[in-house]
C-alpha cells in the first residue's frame, strides 16, 4: 500500500456489476471522505488499477466472467491493497476460498453502507498504520516461524532461502499475535483482538481458515502442524522449543 500525503482522502475502487450498487457506494463513501472509482467488470479494474493508485478494493463475489475469486487473487500477487468481498449469504464455500486468496474482510448482501463503512475503516486503520511500536518485553526484529522468520519491523516473512513469501496485513497480524505469546494457548477471541479484528463477530471461525493458509506457508507439513498447533477446544499455541 502506498503513503499519501496527510489530508489525501483514501482511494477506493467498487468492482460490482451492479449499476444500482456501484452508484449508491460511490455516493455514500464519497460523502464519508473517500475519493471513489467504479468499474463494472474485471477488464475495467484491471485498467483503472494499472492507472491509479487505490488503498481498497470492495469487490463483488458473483460477477459475470471474470468473477471475485479469481479478481481477488489477481490484486493479491500484483497490488498491495486491501480487499473486501460482497458476497451473498448463501455464498459460503465461495466466501471462504475469497479469505483463503487474500481478501481481507467480507460483508455479505443485502448490506447496510454503514456496515461496510466500517469494515473499510478497520482495514484501512490496519494496513495505513501498520503494527504498533512493541513495548518493552514485546517481540521485535525478526522472529523464527519453523524454517521461515519474520521481520517485524518491514512486515514481511521469508523462507529459509531469504525468499519473500507474500503475506497479508491480516496474516502479519496473526503472526505478530503468535510471536508476542509463544507456548500460550490462544483462544479465537483472543487472536482476533489480537489481530486488530474487534469489529468481527466474536465467534468468527474464518480465523481458522487464516490459520490454514498461514501453515501452508510456514510448516514444512501444513497437514501435520508443529509450529502453530491446534488446541482442541481452546484455540492455537504457536510452539517455540527452549534452547
Amino acid at each position: 500500500m502506498s503513503t499519501k500525503p496527510d489530508g489525501d482522502k483514501p482511494r477506493i475502487l467498487v468492482v460490482d456489476d451492479d449499476s444500482d450498487v456501484r452508484f449508491m457506494l460511490r455516493r455514500y463513501l464519497g460523502r464519508h471522505g473517500f475519493d471513489v472509482e467504479v468499474a463494472e467488470d474485471g477488464a475495467r479494474l484491471r485498467a483503472l488499477i494499472a492507472d491509479g493508485d487505490f488503498d481498497l478494493v470492495v469487490l463483488d463475489l458473483n460477477m459475470p466472467g471474470e468473477d471475485g475469486i479469481s479478481l481477488a487473487r489477481y490484486l493479491r500477487d500484483n497490488h498491495d491493497v486491501g480487499i473486501i468481498m460482497l458476497t451473498a449469504a448463501a455464498e459460503v464455500v465461495d466466501r471462504i476460498v475469497g479469505l483463503e486468496v487474500g481478501a481481507d474482510d467480507y460483508v455479505t448482501k443485502p448490506f447496510e453502507p454503514r456496515e461496510l463503512l466500517a469494515r473499510i475503516k478497520s482495514v484501512l486503520r490496519r494496513l495505513e498504520h501498520g503494527a504498533p511500536a512493541a513495548p518493552s518485553g514485546v517481540a521485535s526484529g525478526r522472529m523464527p516461524f519453523g524454517n521461515c522468520s519474520l521481520d517485524m519491523d518491514a512486515r514481511r516473512l521469508f523462507d529459509e532461502n531469504g525468499e519473500e513469501i507474500a503475506i497479508t496485513s491480516m496474516e502479519y497480524d496473526l503472526l505478530k499475535a503468535f510471536a508476542d505469546h509463544p507456548n500460550k494457548v490462544l483462544s479465537r477471541d483472543q487472536l482476533l483482538n489480537l489481530a486488530h479484528n474487534r469489529d468481527w463477530e466474536p465467534f468468527d471461525r474464518s480465523i481458522d481458515i487464516r490459520i490454514t493458509r498461514l501453515r501452508r506457508k510456514i510448516e514444512p507439513d501444513p497437514g501435520k502442524p508443529q509450529i502453530i498447533k491446534t488446541v482442541r477446544g481452546a484455540g492455537y499455541v504457536y510452539v517455540v522449543e527452549n534452547r
